[in-house]
């Protein structure tokens, strides 16, 4: 079978394809309110249930950012974990095998507080 991309399946292609395009735009325009010449890092921060694959979205950062200040930059992930609140202890806790009762009193009314984020948490620029 030939090496193909991860990035083929067309839904998670343009997923993947649309962020990119919004954080290369993103960091375009902070840079240029730096008054920077070259972005060489941008931080982001994806929570593991975003969807998000990050080999998808570095293959399109190199491709898209070409001939732009940003290009070369590298892309750097933090990985944010699923966190659960219970609606009725408030114990805050990570899923663990599908189980997304609450460890404490195991009642199932949860809340997701974190693990949906993505969003670019800085630049660093020249």
């Amino acid at each position: 079978m030939p090496h193909s991309s991860p990035c083929l399946i067309m839904k998670s292609a343009m997923h993947e394809f649309s962020i990119t395009e919004s954080v290369l735009n993103l960091a375009l325009e902070k840079a240029g309110q730096a008054g920077a010449t070259k972005v060489t890092r941008i931080n982001l921060v994806i929570g593991e249930m975003s969807g998000v694959v990050g080999d998808c979205v570095q293959f399109f950062f190199d491709a898209i950012s070409r001939n732009t200040i940003a290009s070369g930059a590298r892309l750097y992930f933090e990985p944010r974990p699923t966190q659960l609140r219970c609606h009725r202890c408030q114990n805050v806790f990570e899923p663990h095998d599908h189980d997304w009762s609450c460890p404490g009193c195991h009642e199932t009314a949860i809340e997701i507080v974190s693990g949906r984020e993505c969003y670019m948490e800085s630049i660093e620029v020249e």
